[in-house]
């Protein structure tokens, strides 16, 4: 039997006025989700374990039964993985992102999701004016960087910027948890201040600010870590032929740990208007081509949800629904070879909040020969219903649904 998760990421919400106390998940049109909810068995998964922050690298390797107590060395090196960055004994790696400063708050996270083409000139420049023999950065995709450290210590405090929007940034800066880890503490604060001195008056800024968009003046460097240890998906379940498909380079380094090959989309770009189709159809060219595991992530609800933007999120549900989910439930039905479909979210994304939250998702599996539970409908609500229950444990979840 094939295998594919569909997720997407922080589509899992609260009630909203907007849409008279019903989430965005309940409030979209998904004839699609509803059926497979209604051929398969629903529950909830806690996909955030006790004592760690919600993040999407911490959820979605629950989601894909990684033990994070034991595997999870930060965010940053995932996505070196992701880049094809090599991280060296001895460095750590951080994700950096370039975002927006104004009136000494962080307006946004993603410096108005400034294009990659102007990211890297900025990026550019600082591997220039801040970069020596111990300190790298590398160029990602749109406001998603890479900084390496030589010899740095990573018993820091930082703090994700999606999660702190019109916050004070000196407020939220570097701090040591442990007296050795004052000097790279220090080293990183150091590094924020001097890029909004360089990027204030950088070509790119200016040509931004005069065409009414936001400057990308700061950069803001977190989740800090060494090389990982995870073992392949392959050894854990016999997964012969496991893809990733995503825009995400965050998704892709996870992928890459757990010995998944990267299928790149034209036209991602994990916003509201990424390609939909396109991904939907190279997880469908993947199965027919062998692939026994598909791992497909969209961002695009997640991103709405930091916005606050609770009718962008409904929308883009609905694409996940019609031009995703819809395609490939009937794509799998044409199949020669049985294929099991679960639909969830890594972790909810409040409009409300503008950030992650560690409340468990819900979820769906479906494939063929499965005994309905009495859920007829996917969302938050009706999937406190299902057989399945409340999943506590992330390894419940993906041995559930690749024990066929």
């Amino acid at each position: 039997m094939k295998h594919i998760i569909i997720l997407g990421d922080g589509m899992a919400d609260e009630p909203v006025e907007l849409f008279s106390g019903l989430t965005p998940l309940e409030a979209a049109d998904t004839p699609a989700m509803d059926k497979l909810a209604a051929m398969g068995r629903s529950g909830m998964l806690t996909t955030v374990p006790d004592g760690f922050h919600p993040g999407s690298e911490i959820a979605n390797m629950g989601v894909l039964g990684y033990d994070v107590h034991d595997s999870f060395e930060g965010r940053g090196v995932l996505e070196a993985a992701s880049m094809g960055i090599d991280v060296p004994d001895g460095w750590m790696a951080m994700r950096c992102n370039i975002l927006t400063i104004a009136d000494d708050k962080i307006k946004n996270h993603s410096a108005g999701h400034i294009s990659t083409s102007e990211a890297a000139q900025l990026i550019d420049t600082l591997n220039r004016e801040l970069g020596n023999d111990n300190i790298r950065f590398h160029t990602g995709v749109s406001y998603r960087h890479l900084l390496l450290i030589r010899d740095a210590d990573k018993r820091i405090e930082c703090t994700p910027p999606h999660d702190v929007p019109g916050t004070p940034w000196r407020s939220v800066t570097v701090k040591a948890t442990h007296p050795d880890a004052e000097p790279t503490a220090s080293l990183i604060n150091e590094l924020i201040v001097r890029s909004q001195e360089i990027l204030s008056q950088h070509p790119v800024n200016i040509a931004r600010m005069k065409a009414g968009k936001e400057p990308a003046n700061s950069i803001w460097p977190w989740s800090p870590g060494y090389r990982p240890s995870m073992v392949p998906m392959g050894t854990r379940f016999g997964i012969k032929n496991g893809v990733v498909i995503s825009a995400v380079d965050l998704i892709f380094g996870i992928g890459s740990y757990a010995g998944l090959r990267q299928i790149h989309v034209d036209g991602a770009t994990g916003l509201y208007n990424t390609n939909y189709e396109g991904k939907a159809q190279a997880a469908i060219d993947a199965m027919h081509n062998g692939a026994d595991f598909v791992f497909l992530h969209v961002e695009a609800s997640d991103e709405a949800g930091h916005e606050g933007d609770a009718e962008l999120k409904r929308r883009t549900i609905e694409s996940l629904d019609h031009r995703i989910v819809a395609p490939i439930m009937k794509a799998a039905a044409e199949m020669d070879e049985p294929v099991a479909i679960a639909i969830l979210p890594d972790h909810p994304t409040p409009c409300s909040l503008r950030t992650h939250t560690s409340a468990p998702v819900p979820f769906t599996i479906y494939y063929p020969g499965i005994e309905p539970d009495s859920v007829t409908s996917y969302s938050e609500k009706a999937a406190q219903a299902g057989a399945y229950g409340l999943l506590k444990q992330s390894t419940e979840f993906i041995n559930e649904f690749l024990k066929n």
